[in-house]
């Protein structure tokens, strides 16, 4: 690859303020920015995503960026593969008893997954998207991922299932700036992204009601079931196992002297189990389909810091990898409501060091 295409990035824009600014920031470091939007929506359904990141108005915003900016754009459809990928693994999951994590996989597959073919296409060395997360190469050549700079938006954790090569081509401009620094560098280049709200949800399920979206999008059917305490005993019924996840307590549709939340969900008897709120703390449990950052194979045995879910603070823990990509987690003060499909990952201080997803055990 020639000195320029060493400099040039495509960078992932999904018309917001942070991927707009990580554009506007490469370009002012003198990098050859090339902007690609994918467009994860076949046309008969994009209503449901008509304000998400994969939308119509996300799609003009992202390709005006790049007309501000002076750089080329592309749209790119990868519907087949978000459909294989992203939405198939979010109904899977749900049906299996356990609630996923579809950024993990959308980071995995298709930003540092499709969107590399393309750079290899476009001739360019590096991709870049607008995640707050930090890359550290050392002195063997390999490359760390940190926690980004803005400990209220660090995204590493959305980022612990990527490779060695994937992160040797990763751009994360924004990793030492705060989400204010972000909206001053889009609003300097004169960006009409800037002010532009932010969504927490998860790009594809309208107003957060993922229930909602897999009846509508026929990935699930209602079966009905039993909701039963730990001893098995009826307590009453339920649509489908899949419109719950562990450490729900609304929406249970049954009385109880104390409250009661989903402790565990059961596939093979299509059973919802509650329990007290006593039930929802674990201190082990396993982890299958483990990814290490930190090294090529991790230690017998290691201590870090875990962290169970996104918005979990973490917690001390000993973690020993076993074969077949799985690990066992014991963690020094218990957590709640430890979820199965989530994602549990390893942090030495700011530093990833790998993760896998709760299995049940």
């Amino acid at each position: 690859m020639g000195m320029e295409g060493k400099r040039r990035v495509v960078v992932g824009m999904s018309g917001g303020v942070d991927s707009s600014a990580t554009a506007a920031l490469l370009q002012s470091q003198g990098y050859e920015v090339i902007g690609v939007t994918l467009k994860l929506w076949p046309q008969d359904c994009v209503s449901r995503a008509e304000d998400k990141c994969c939308g119509p108005q996300a799609v003009m915003d992202a390709r005006g960026v790049c007309a501000r900016l002076g750089v080329p754009f592309y749209l790119v459809d990868e519907a087949a593969e978000f459909q294989g990928r992203v939405i198939q693994y979010f109904a899977d999951e749900y049906r299996a008893g356990r609630t996923p994590n579809p950024c993990v996989m959308c980071n995995q597959h298709l930003k540092f997954g499709s969107l590399l073919r393309r750079a290899d296409q476009l001739g360019a060395q590096y991709i870049a998207t607008g995640h707050f997360a930090r890359l550290e190469t050392d002195a063997a050549g390999r490359v760390h991922l940190l926690k980004g700079r803005d400990s209220r938006k660090d995204q590493s954790y959305f980022l612990f299932s990527l490779r060695q090569d994937q992160l040797r081509r990763a751009l994360f401009p924004l990793g030492e700036k705060t989400k204010s620094d972000t909206r001053e560098v889009a609003r300097s280049c004169g960006l009409r992204t800037a002010d532009k709200e932010e969504s927490m949800e998860i790009c594809f399920v309208p107003d957060n009601d993922y229930g909602g979206f897999l009846e509508k999008s026929k990935l699930v059917e209602r079966h009905e079931g039993e909701i039963v305490d730990t001893s098995g005993q009826v307590l009453g019924r339920h649509h489908g196992i899949e419109f719950f996840t562990v450490g729900q307590r609304r929406g249970l549709g049954i009385a109880a002297a104390k409250p009661l939340y989903v402790v565990e969900l059961d596939p093979e008897r299509n059973r919802v189990v509650v329990g007290g709120e006593e039930l929802l703390d674990r201190d082990r449990f396993p982890v299958a389909s483990t990814s290490w950052i930190a090294w090529d194979e991790p230690p017998e045995e290691f201590e870090c810091t875990a962290k169970v879910r996104y918005s979990h603070a973490g917690t001390r823990a000993t973690v020993m990898p076993g074969g077949g990509g799985r690990a066992e987690v014991r963690l020094h003060e218990p957590a709640r409501a430890v979820t199965p499909g989530q994602a549990c990952v390893f942090y030495d201080g700011d530093r990833v060091l790998g993760g896998g997803w709760i299995a049940r055990g």
